[in-house]
């Protein structure tokens, strides 16, 4: 329980940091890498509000003729994957997140996941928004997964750990990429 508020605390201050400096920025060097160019399955999400903008990102991947899956939360707050074409009809708007409309596919070996997150440390913990939905989805991926983050955002600061949390394999800025 005390993680668990502490993790909550760190969420609260981590997006009252990230509303005070964000600005517009750019995260397409990421497509450089390797794992990406090299990918046939990504799996991706739709920014929001102060996060990382993914929309030139996954424009870039549709383009260059990857597989592209965006997440749709399921009532049990699992994260089942839906292959998106870059249509925004196909989109729904669920809350403050847009979800891709269509049958989930099961079974996806995916050679990249790109994900959301507030804030890493220096080993590779991601802190999250607090529902645990990807890292029940990373736990079933041996996918190269990779977190985007404003500048200063990848931390020296130890994050508070449970059993459920799963590490990220890189973490991109909008100059970097650092792999752990």
């Amino acid at each position: 329980m005390v993680i668990s508020e502490n993790k909550s605390q760190l969420r609260k201050r981590f997006r009252k940091e990230r509303t005070d400096r964000f600005s517009e920025e750019s995260w397409i060097h990421i497509i450089s890498a390797n794992e990406i160019r090299s990918a046939k399955n990504i799996a991706t999400y739709l920014s929001y509000e102060f996060e990382p903008n993914t929309q030139d990102i996954n424009r870039e991947l549709i383009g260059l003729g990857k597989n592209l899956y965006l997440p749709r939360v399921r009532e049990n707050k699992d994260i089942e994957w839906v292959k998106w074409d870059g249509s925004q009809e196909s989109l729904r708007q669920n809350g403050k997140i847009f979800e891709p409309q269509g049958d989930a596919e099961e079974a996806i070996d995916f050679e990249v996941i790109i994900v959301p997150a507030l804030h890493i440390d220096r080993s590779g913990n991601r802190l999250g928004q607090g529902g645990g939905s990807y890292d029940r989805a990373l736990a079933k991926s041996n996918a190269w997964k990779i977190a985007l983050l404003h500048h200063g955002e990848i931390t020296n600061e130890i994050l508070p750990l449970e059993p459920h949390d799963q590490k990220v394999s890189a973490a991109a800025t909008p100059e970097i990429i650092v792999r752990f």
